[in-house]
């Protein structure tokens, strides 16, 4: 029941509920109490998206999405349900039906490796991630701009590490030129850095970095790609799951042209767990938030956020998302009751409706539907038999998800990692330079010294000699009996004297130099 303008929703009391693909990107929400169906209305909106030649990227928290890969089956517990849902909404057509899908995961377990650079990041994320303080996020900002200063490449988090001891090795200096950088401050990222590390951040960081064009493809039949991300494992580490979608988002932003309003978006993304985002959100960073939701539109792309509360949604994102689905909420606590207060608020009001009761009495697979119509106003609100989904109801098994990597239009683009030249090496190289280069002055001026003092003791040694031979010469003259076999031996004697002392002049130089060097 999908045509070229629209996707079916379900049937709602008034009539069929669609989604205009025109107005696909003015964004949307899916929210619901746990086990209301907020999955299965995910997948069916992403199907469809998908048979409109629209790709879409989601991520699969519970690594049941994945499942959209797949034709549903007849043997499976849910199809008599599925079977019914779809007569009972008239869903004409209805069957079972694959999809194209590729998968992704930041530990390149589960789907082809999503990586970026450190410089993709950015301070601002980065000190998202590693829950810096203002002070601590002040001296990453300075590092990048020491790194931009030096020409350094930062692609992964070892880049990072030995930028960070440059920072420490020239606290005074860039504390004279930026403001205070306490090599405190330093070890205290570095911390930082290490515990991402230990989270997994070190995979995500690096090279091939990922390229926006892979998740916009189209099949040989015109279906959108849908980019699944495992998000299973990811979600134990909820910062960096939450800080790389918002990365995504970003680049999406900064690399897609403007194109303002068209037929149909040019993907479409769910974000799924979406609370994750703004938990403990600085100021800045939900700035940027609200800033990348209300321009990306123009970019062509529809955003999704999938949560339990629409109350997890800040007011200034909330009031983006034209498309609304919302599956019943239980009022369990005060916190509850104020969510479907405010739940209800959003809607267009339809006087046939009584929302705030409707939402406690939503039954699985139900939701009340509000959608952006043709002139961009939203319907109003209709409580709607949300349709079935014609792919499979539940996880892949590891061989079909072997068999479908295998088929991966990217192929293995981004399977093994490249580690380049970066900071890292030439801040190592340079190192071992400054190193040799202190060696080879220390040895320079060890030589010099010892040879300053090889000329003093040979200038005290002939000084010396000088004033024998002459005590000599004024001996012989007054006592005529020395002979000359006398001097001669004595001149000898003073010779040995002088070569010993250099000797063991050169003897000291050489280990002293020796000593020092050590």
């Amino acid at each position: 029941m999908d045509d070229a303008a629209s996707i079916f929703i379900g049937l709602g009391e008034g009539g069929p509920q669609r989604l205009v693909l025109s107005r696909a990107n003015r964004h949307g929400l899916i929210a619901g109490a746990t086990g209301t169906g907020k999955t299965v209305t995910l997948q069916g909106l992403a199907e469809s998206f998908s048979a409109a030649g629209v790709p879409v990227f989601v991520a699969d928290v519970k690594g049941d999405v994945a499942g959209i890969a797949m034709a549903g089956s007849p043997t499976h517990k849910a199809h008599e349900a599925l079977t019914q849902r779809a007569r009972e909404i008239g869903y004409s057509g209805w069957s079972y039906a694959d999809n194209p899908a590729v998968f992704w995961d930041l530990y390149g377990e589960q789907g082809h490796p999503v990586r970026t650079t450190v410089s993709e990041m950015g301070p601002l994320l980065l000190s998202r991630l590693m829950n810096l303080n203002e002070t601590q996020e002040g001296v990453l900002n300075i590092a990048f701009r020491l790194a931009d200063e030096d020409g350094l490449l930062l692609l992964n988090l070892e880049d990072l590490q030995a930028l960070l001891v440059r920072c420490a090795e020239k606290a005074s200096e860039l504390t004279a030129r930026y403001g205070n950088v306490s090599k405190a401050s330093v070890g205290a990222i570095q911390r930082q850095l290490l515990q991402l590390e230990s989270q997994g951040g070190d995979r995500f960081f690096g090279e091939p970095a990922l390229e926006i064009g892979d998740l916009l493809k189209i099949d040989e039949q015109g279906r959108g790609y849908v980019n699944i991300l495992a998000a299973d494992k990811l979600m134990a580490s909820p910062k960096l799951y939450a800080t790389f979608l918002l990365w995504l988002l970003s680049e999406l932003f900064e690399e897609l042209p403007e194109v303002g309003d068209l037929p149909k978006p040019k993907l479409v993304f769910f974000f799924d767990e979406a609370h994750l985002l703004f938990e403990d959100a600085p100021k800045a960073l939900q700035d940027k938030i609200e800033q990348v939701v209300r321009l990306i539109r123009s970019k062509g792309i529809g955003v999704y956020f999938v949560t339990q509360n629409p109350i997890d949604i800040p007011e200034d994102v909330a009031g983006q998302l034209g498309n609304r689905i919302q599956h019943a909420l239980r009022a369990y606590t005060p916190r509850d009751q104020r969510a479907i207060k405010a739940a209800a608020e959003t809607f267009r009001i339809n006087p046939k409706l009584d929302v705030e009761t409707a939402i406690t009495e939503l039954k699985v697979g139900e939701a009340l539907v509000s959608m952006l119509q043709e002139d961009g106003a939203p319907s109003p609100v209709e409580r709607t038999l949300v349709k079935p989904p014609r792919s499979r109801l539940g996880p892949l098994t590891a061989k079909e998800r072997a068999i479908i990597q295998s088929i991966s239009p990217v192929e293995a683009k981004y399977d093994q990692a490249v580690d380049r030249e970066s900071a890292e090496e030439i801040l190592k190289a340079r190192g071992e330079e400054a190193a040799a280069a202190a060696a080879a002055a220390e040895a320079r001026e060890a030589e010099e010294k010892a040879a300053a003092e090889r000329a003093k003791v040979e200038a005290r040694a002939r000084a010396q000699e000088a004033r024998e031979r002459a005590r000599l010469e004024r001996e012989r003259r007054a006592n005529p009996s020395i002979g000359d076999a006398m001097v001669r031996q004595v001149g000898k004697s003073l010779q040995r004297q002088v070569a010993n002392k250099v000797a063991r002049s050169l003897v000291r130089g050489l280990l002293g130099g020796l000593f020092r060097g050590r």
